[in-house]
């Protein structure tokens, strides 16, 4: 066993080898992974997306072999947009959610194939260029407006700074980091606030200069991010600051990631 694809609507991939260890990521329907270690009904795995490693419990994966991994490889998939779709199958449905990947993507026939299998998507997805991608990601972005914050998470039944972040990119098919630490390297520094326009990231920082938070610029002096649940809060110079004027998150450096 040296490959996996995930079948479910997500797989949590955590720290140790154990249900109660710390969920660092989610693996979405369609993604797949390099399998790297067996342990005691635990595979250590790397995911092929953004090189996430962590342990998945080895009843949730769905395997490959390595013709089927190869194949995945060469061929581009599309990425659902619609937060929750359902995908007929002969016997019941799968649900997938929000950033979900199709793989082996048809697109003349809106068809992905799963192992050896193929399934019809009639739901919204994303395939290659985005027109409008400034729009798009201030609209797909607010589709998960109110979902809980979920440390690891990158779903709509919770997500977190980072994974929110990321899923949106991912829906606009540019692919982004995990990692907050290195969302942070890239893109083109804002001077100002007043500058930064939808879909810009403004990264904020702790009390000790550390870059802790993420957030998407929805519109002017307003960003969308996961703190609690997915809000729109106000931002200026300083920071994300409440109704009361109060600061919640220091403001560190606006990136403009897309063009």
């Amino acid at each position: 066993m040296n490959f996996g694809i995930c079948s479910l609507s997500s797989i949590p991939v955590r720290k140790e080898p154990s249900d109660k260890s710390e969920m660092v990521t989610q693996i979405l329907f369609g993604e797949h992974f390099v399998i790297k270690e067996l342990f005691m009904g635990w595979l250590y795995i790397e995911l092929i997306f953004d090189k996430t490693e962590g342990w998945v419990d080895q009843r949730m994966i769905t395997e490959l072999n390595q013709r089927q991994f190869s194949k995945i490889e060469s061929k581009p998939g599309a990425v659902s947009t619609g937060i929750f779709n359902l995908i007929p199958t002969n016997k019941n449905q799968l649900m997938i959610v929000a950033g979900s990947t199709l793989p082996l993507w048809r697109p003349y026939k809106k068809e992905f194939s799963l192992g050896e299998k193929y399934y019809s998507m009639n739901g919204e997805y994303s395939f290659r260029n985005v027109k409008d991608i400034h729009s798009f990601v201030a609209q797909q972005a607010l589709m998960f407006f109110n979902v809980p914050h979920l440390s690891g998470g990158r779903s709509p039944f919770g997500i977190d700074a980072d994974g929110l972040v990321q899923i949106i990119f991912k829906m606009a098919n540019i692919p982004f980091a995990r990692s907050i630490n290195e969302q942070v390297t890239a893109g083109t520094p804002i001077s100002f606030v007043e500058e930064s326009q939808s879909g810009d990231l403004a990264f904020f920082q702790n009390e000790h200069g550390e870059i802790n938070h993420v957030g998407i610029i929805w519109e002017k002096n307003k960003v969308i991010h996961s703190s609690g649940k997915v809000r729109i809060d106000n931002i200026d110079q300083y920071g994300i600051y409440n109704n009361k004027h109060r600061y919640t998150h220091s403001l560190r450096v606006i990136k403009r990631i897309i063009p």
